[in-house]
């Protein structure tokens, strides 16, 4: 079953989007509490990984090049940063490990 493009995009949408405009409209005042500032902070990188993570492992024919590519593109983006070598580099492991299971 292939997931609906359109809706998950509308679902990744909304979930920024509320995460950002809920406390404009709900709250008058600014926010003091250090945990909840970091906590609204992070909540839209958390729920983007959430949904695009299961997608990375099945996107391959096997599920140990998606799990090795992954891993290779958290160390490369540990080490450099830089988001071309990091794609590449995760790329490459995936061909490699695909050549060779």
């Amino acid at each position: 079953m292939r997931p609906n493009i359109y809706a998950s995009l509308l679902v990744m949408f909304l979930t920024i989007y509320a995460v950002r405009a809920l406390p404009l409209t709900l709250l008058r005042k600014e926010i003091q509490s250090p945990f909840i500032r970091s906590f609204l902070y992070y909540v839209p990188y958390v729920s983007l990984s959430v949904m695009t993570f299961p997608a990375i492992l099945s996107a391959t024919a096997s599920f140990w090049s998606g799990l090795a590519g992954f891993a290779a593109a958290v160390i490369l983006a540990w080490v450099d940063g830089n988001l071309f070598r990091v794609s590449i580099g995760a790329c490459i492991v995936v061909y490699l490990v695909e050549l060779f299971v």
